[in-house]
């Protein structure tokens, strides 16, 4: 589905990415795990377009995407859930919603798709007139993920989905992220909580100073001598 294929990305003199290359197939959870700095967030900023590559390609589904605008990059089916949440704090979550859903025309599909969302999220409907500042941090991970849902994406990059939260609405934001994926969207996931991320992952990437070192079934990487050292603290 997603080719990533020898990106490199720089900051003014900082390497960011350097030739990083790695690929998704349709219907997988892929995780992204490394420390801080170690270009995680940029690998999917620059699959999302908000970040130009300095040099290498990404192709999906078929279809070359590495200088397409952001927002063409959502009309293919890319959705992204940013870092921090990001909701429209002065907006409704209702709004915040049909703002997800800025690039569709399908009407029908579009209430549908609301309709889902609220099921998915229960609290979200009970809160669909308040101010997305208003949320608590977990309901504004809820909104953030509804967001990306109503562009109906093929793709969903998640990026830190967990940071913040309670350990109890941690793993509820992780049997979400297994049903979306169930339901036949697929995820990349960056996640600092590399035991939840492979817990949930088919594969995963370790990425260390904008380099892949080690990629993988999740369970082998998890069971990985010096995964468990450096990234599940055993």
């Amino acid at each position: 589905m997603l080719k990533v294929e020898n990106i490199s990305v720089n900051y003014g003199a900082i390497n960011a990415l350097k030739d990083v290359s790695c690929h998704i197939e349709e219907g997988e959870i892929v995780a992204l795990i490394g420390a801080n700095g170690a270009g995680k967030t940029t690998i999917l900023n620059t699959i999302s377009s908000l970040v130009q590559a300095a040099s290498g390609r990404i192709v999906f589904n078929g279809c070359d995407i590495t200088k397409m605008p952001p927002h063409d990059v959502v009309k293919m089916g890319i959705s992204q859930v940013p870092e921090g949440r990001r909701v429209f704090p002065e907006m409704s979550v209702m709004e915040n919603l049909e703002l997800g859903a800025y690039a569709r025309s399908d009407r029908e599909g579009v209430r549908e798709d609301m309709t889902s969302v609220f099921k998915r999220f229960p609290r979200l409907e009970e809160r669909k007139k308040q101010y997305a500042k208003t949320l608590s941090g977990g309901e504004q991970q809820m909104l953030a993920m509804g967001r990306a849902l109503m562009a109906r994406p093929k793709l969903m990059l998640m990026d830190e989905p967990s940071m913040g939260l309670a350990p109890i609405l941690v793993e509820e934001i992780f049997n979400i992220i297994t049903e979306i994926n169930q339901t036949g969207t697929t995820i990349l996931l960056v996640e600092q909580n590399a035991h939840m991320a492979l817990s949930i992952a088919h594969r995963a990437y370790v990425l260390e100073t904008g380099e892949i070192v080690l990629h993988g079934d999740a369970d082998e990487l998890a069971a990985n001598p010096e995964v468990r050292k450096a990234y599940l603290g055993e």
